[in-house]
């Protein structure tokens, strides 16, 4: 929290909110490394064969090798019932499997619902949002704190929050004349087709690899080739901005936002395809355990790319702007690219799942060194925003980003691999098995048979099988979504009267001696009383206020 804060203070929470996000990442895989390594990885190592491959050193890059007889991929695991000894009951590695997942994947689903709503809540529909900065100024402010360093973080820190918060006060807009906003316009548009053309030319290029990855001639050629689009890309989009100048930096960094999801949407799309259609359709032996691989290669080089970018795009940025080219200056941090590539790298995790379960440990380290090299190159490298901006709603938009299309895009991927494919016959879990739904089937008529077991046969028939249920339950779910937005409206206009109360009483009380000094006492009270009587009638006034402008009266 002290290097949140610390980071915060020194650049703004637009940056702050990077970092926020990534340790949210960062605890959220630790959660799901443990679920998995729990309840899959550690029963498969009590019945596991020996691994008679040799360790080269090479599989920490290629994910082949001695790792694809190891419980980090699909094809390790057995299809048959585990059991230490006859004494102890059995354990059923295919209900483990894909109940492990599918009940972690519901899990993901409600944590992310709930971070939105939190988020959302505290950001949109808190009634401070519409209430005025007062409070930050006067009310902010810690007396607990004694520390002379946590003394001047915490002044750094609200001194940050000021000047951002009055810079959307003092936002100046540009008067431009209509031939301008045409050249702009133009500028716009040319931008947004360039950004759309060369993210067309990037997926085509990466199916082309695809196919040549399929052929088993270069494992390394397609991670390489789609991590350097990935961040090779965002910076020539990042150039656009030279040309376009925006004047607020939110629809910079939005306009940005959008541009890199489509990029990054785009490939995830184009490597989806290939390996639930070319993979599958191939003769490979274990095409799971492929899918994993090529999942894993991509991290890894997604790691490996994340920090040369922090290398060249920042560490080198900074010696060319102030040896070479002073002109250029410090580079700033660049919140939008680095925040959709955590969201890629966890979209590539999160599918990677189903085909690699300990994929979470990798990224698990990996956002954990990616942590402290960004803090290191943002505190040496970087310089604070020119243009301070407040960012509070930053954490709402990355979470509903992650949620939307990332999440339902990865439910999208695992239900066509559960529903839809067929398992390979001499590997996993799952083989032998038309469909990987077909194991929760056949254990559903095993249930049927068992008197005390029926009632979960009947929430499996009735509920999980039945479009009825999902489609009352999306009812119900929108019809909370539409009263809970009515609140938030009602908390807005709540706030705009109590706001125009104020500003009455405000006035009442500055013409209060004119209207005392050209009037008798008994006149005064009669003013009063017609004066209280209407703001009863219109409710706008509370009973305290009433007692005090009467002791007041009375004082006078």
């Amino acid at each position: 929290q002290k290097i949140l804060k610390d980071i915060g203070g020194k650049f703004g929470t637009s940056v702050g909110s990077y970092f926020v996000f990534l340790t949210w990442l960062l605890t959220f895989n630790v959660f799901s490394f443990l679920v998995n390594f729990s309840f899959i990885a550690i029963p498969q190592l009590i019945a596991a064969r020996a691994n008679n491959l040799s360790f080269l050193g090479l599989e920490f890059f290629t994910g082949a090798g001695y790792f694809s007889d190891t419980v980090l991929y699909y094809g390790f695991y057995t299809n048959t019932t585990i059991t230490e000894n006859e004494s102890n009951s059995s354990y059923y590695m295919q209900l483990a499997y894909i109940f492990t997942i599918g009940i972690y994947f519901i899990i993901c689903f409600l944590s992310l619902l709930y971070s939105m709503a939190k988020s959302f809540r505290n950001n949109f529909a808190h009634p401070q949002m519409y209430a005025g900065n007062a409070a930050k100024l006067l009310c902010v402010w810690d007396f607990s704190i004694t520390n002379e360093k946590a003394v001047k973080l915490q002044q750094r820190n609200l001194s940050t929050q000021i000047k951002e918060t009055l810079s959307e006060v003092n936002t100046e807009y540009l008067k431009l004349s209509q031939r301008q906003k045409i050249n702009r316009l133009f500028i716009h548009l040319a931008a947004w087709v360039v950004s759309l053309l060369a993210t067309a030319g990037s997926c085509a290029g990466i199916y082309y690899f695809c196919l040549i990855n399929l052929n088993g001639s270069c494992y390394l050629v397609l991670p390489i080739v789609v991590s350097l689009l990935n961040h090779g890309v965002p910076f020539f989009y990042s150039s656009f901005g030279f040309v376009e100048k925006f004047t607020s930096p939110r629809n910079q960094i939005y306009t940005a936002i959008v541009r890199n999801v489509i990029l990054k949407i785009s490939i995830v799309g184009i490597l989806c395809y290939y390996w639930l259609n070319e993979v599958p359709a191939s003769k490979a032996e274990c095409w799971e355990t492929l899918v994993g691989q090529d999942i894993y290669r991509l991290l890894v080089a997604e790691f490996i790319c994340c920090l040369l970018g922090s290398f060249f795009g920042e560490f080198l940025r900074r010696i060319i702007g102030t040896k070479c080219c002073k002109k250029l200056g410090v580079p700033e941090f660049d919140i939008a690219r680095n925040v959709l590539d955590l969201i890629y790298a966890q979209t590539l995790t999160w599918i990677g799942v189903f085909y690699s379960p300990l994929l979470p440990a990798i990224q698990m380290i990996s956002y954990f060194i990616i942590f402290w090299v960004k803090k290191v190159s943002l505190m040496r490298n970087c310089q604070p925003p020119h243009k301070a901006w407040r960012a509070s709603q930053m954490n709402t938009l990355f979470v509903f980003l992650l949620f939307f299309p990332s999440f339902t895009g990865v439910l999208s991927v695992i239900a066509v691999t559960v529903w839809r494919l067929e398992p390979s016959k001499t590997c996993g879990p799952f083989r032998g098995l038309v469909t990987v739904f077909e194991s929760v089937s056949s254990w559903m008529g095993i249930l049927a048979s068992y008197p005390s077991s029926r009632w979960v046969v009947w929430i499996y028939h009735n509920l999980i099988e039945s479009v009825h249920f999902f489609f009352i339950l999306s009812i119900i779910v929108l019809i909370i979504t539409y009263l809970y937005w009515q609140i938030i409206d009602g908390r807005k206009i709540m706030v705009k009267l109590l706001q125009e109360q104020i500003i009455n009483v405000s006035m009442l009380l500055g013409r209060l001696p004119v209207i005392l000094a050209n009037h008798s006492l008994a006149q005064n009270f009669i003013l009063l009383d017609v004066w209280v009587r209407l703001k009863v009638s219109n409710a706008c006034i509370s009973p305290l206020h009433l007692l005090i402008l009467y002791s007041l009266f009375v004082c006078v």
